[in-house]
């Protein structure tokens, strides 16, 4: 059964790249434009892992992660941040509020893969072989 991989962002290039990473890998990303969009689409699909932009119009990623952590349902899910900032109380901040690990833009998607394959198993799609990293 392929894991889940939820992508919020607003940028729909940045939810294209993320979603190319993880093609060679038994995984199905699911996008979102905002926290709110990401917040209904966690919910109901309950992903394995949430890659979250910080910056987005309607509702931010530190809002939507910190709704998400007080959530009983939804606090489980790891969440890897992107955020366009990597100063050290920045990056403390998510920290604080429960994501597991950040990615700073623009990032390469040997990173992003990196990045989440030390949270969950990524294994490759049946009959392909994943990239080297």
């Amino acid at each position: 059964m392929p894991i889940k991989i939820l992508s919020v962002d607003d940028s729909k290039t940045i939810r294209m790249l993320v979603a190319k990473a993880f093609r060679p890998y038994d995984a199905v990303v699911l996008e979102a434009g905002n926290g709110e969009e990401g917040l209904a689409t966690a919910a109901r699909e309950k992903p394995d892992l949430i890659i979250l932009d910080v910056t987005m119009p309607v509702m931010d990623g530190v809002t939507m992660l910190t709704r998400l952590k007080e959530n009983p349902e939804l606090k489980h899910i790891p969440v890897v941040m992107l955020t366009a900032e990597s100063g050290r109380e920045n990056v403390m901040h998510i920290a604080r509020l429960g994501a597991r690990d950040y990615l700073v833009k623009p990032f390469k998607e040997d990173q992003l893969i990196g990045k989440v394959s030390r949270i969950i198993s990524l294994q490759p799609k049946p009959g392909a072989t994943a990239p080297a990293s």
